[in-house]
């Protein structure tokens, strides 16, 4: 499977790097090389994780990493994994 960042997903998650390097650079890497990391691990097991509570399709997932929810759409007829975006827990999408 091939994985999609969607421009919505890349744009926040370039905010939460900023901000987190504020304090630390080092900290902002690793928790990009992480999240990076688990994200290209959905391509092994895509549903292993939540049916989305943001949104109401059985193939929107919702990964947790580090206080953060990472929806991910399943697209089986493209053979894709499309990341939606990510936020803070509990803040609107």
């Amino acid at each position: 499977m091939n994985i999609i960042y969607e421009p919505k997903f890349v744009n926040s998650f370039n905010n939460i790097w900023d901000y987190i390097s504020l304090d630390s650079k080092i900290r902002a890497n690793q928790f990009q090389i992480e999240l990076k990391e688990k994200i290209e691990n959905l391509v092994h097991m895509p549903y292993k994780f939540r049916k989305s509570f943001y949104f109401d399709n059985e193939e929107i997932r919702d990964m947790i990493f580090k206080g953060y929810v990472i929806p991910y759409k399943i697209n089986k007829a493209n053979n894709e994994i499309i990341i939606i975006g990510i936020k803070k827990y509990q803040e609107g999408l």
